[in-house]
């Protein structure tokens, strides 16, 4: 492919941020948005820097920055990292990351780079989230890129293969960093799984020796850890709504995802960085496996250190505890803990519009499930 083949799918160049520029900033929802997030006198100072924005450096250090922080100080009670000493600050990286929030994940990852003195990573999204030409211009000026999710099946393995082929071209010859969550849509029940299809796309742009080229993209897996999960009722509702029907999506209820997931209270928040996979994916040069086998077993790879990376909070514990009836982890969460469990199990209910047994399970395997996985990890090793 050459590199024409990419405008569908690639992020805006500096030109095209310019021109986004009065678009941006002329829309009401994007005022709406500066009122929520600063003061009047911050507003119109990044309303009259936003104007003299050049580049991404420049939009990011104007906007983003300052927009991912603020959400953070007023829905969150700290954020902390781990691991950036195992990648390299002139590395790139293939991030494939669990996914909890439809944008705050990827943006967390990149507020976290910027503070560790890394670039910031380019992300994939859905094309289902360009919703509006102001969520476009705001995602595609902050390096995103385009997933297309429908089409007939001759249509959707050109799409992959289109993405593969800028994936593999943006990290290689434009030096990006690349984050991807490990599955189409966010964790509806707190169980972190890596779809072999993800690592199939990425394997559409291969050429030569598999291995070599798989090695090529310097798979990393990356674990984001919420203290309450964004949007855990919406989560629940999907999951129970799924049993009997193909659950259908509102027209509005991606955008309400956003919206729910950034101002929705969040407690802690910890970011790990894990080890590039490379050393494994040798190992499984030695045992003449198939290129779907090999994919399969980097999936379990990446899962495992996902799962042993989650940082488990104490309404991790708490719902381990409730949904097994058990006394194990009482010494990890308090009266306190219970209390805003139970309280958001209620938020949850009203939400789904009933309450019963098994809205009660999904709702604690959601924040249990970590905990589970993790263990499975011990046990197995």
């Amino acid at each position: 492919m050459n590199v024409a083949d990419f405008d569908a799918v690639r992020p805006y160049s500096d030109e095209e941020i310019r021109a986004s520029i009065p678009r941006i900033v002329a829309d009401p929802k994007f005022n709406a948005m500066l009122d929520y997030l600063f003061d009047q006198e911050r507003k119109h100072s990044i309303l009259r820097e936003l104007k003299e924005v050049e580049n991404l450096n420049d939009f990011q250090r104007v906007l983003t920055v300052p927009a991912v922080e603020t959400l953070m100080d007023r829905t969150s009670d700290g954020f902390y990292t781990s691991g950036f000493e195992n990648i390299s600050k002139s590395g790139n990286y293939v991030f494939i990351a669990n996914h909890r929030d439809i944008m705050l994940d990827s943006s967390i990852l990149g507020l976290a780079q910027l503070k560790n003195g890394f670039k910031v990573n380019q992300s994939i999204w859905g094309n289902n989230l360009m919703i509006n030409q102001l969520i476009i211009d705001l995602g595609k000026s902050n390096q995103m890129i385009t997933v297309f999710r429908e089409g007939s099946p001759k249509e959707l393995l050109l799409n992959s293969q289109r993405l593969s082929a800028y994936m593999r071209y943006s990290l290689t010859q434009l030096n990006n960093s690349i984050w991807i969550a490990q599955r189409k849509g966010r964790t509806k029940d707190g169980c972190d799984k890596t779809d072999v299809t993800i690592l199939k796309m990425l394997s559409l742009s291969c050429e030569g020796d598999f291995i070599k080229s798989m090695e090529e993209l310097n798979i990393t897996p990356v674990t984001i850890s919420y203290e309450w999960e964004p949007c855990d009722a919406m989560k629940v509702r999907e999951i129970y709504l799924s049993q009997n029907v193909t659950y259908v999506k509102n027209i509005d209820e991606d955008f309400q995802s956003i919206l729910g997931g950034a101002l929705s209270q969040k407690g802690r928040i910890h970011l790990s960085i894990g080890t590039n996979i490379n050393p494994d994916i040798e190992l499984l040069n030695q045992n003449q496996l198939t290129h779907n086998e090999v994919l399969g077993e980097m999936a379990k790879i990446i899962d495992n250190q996902i799962h042993q990376n989650y940082h488990l909070w104490p309404s991790n514990y708490l719902a381990y505890d409730l949904l097994n009836n058990s006394t194990n982890y009482t010494d990890q969460y308090s009266d306190e803990t219970i209390k805003l469990l139970e309280k958001r199990y209620v938020h949850t209910t009203e939400i789904v519009g009933h309450n019963n047994e098994k809205i009660r399970t999904f709702f604690l395997k959601l924040y249990a499930n970590p905990v589970i996985n993790k263990l499975l990890i011990a046990t197995s090793s």
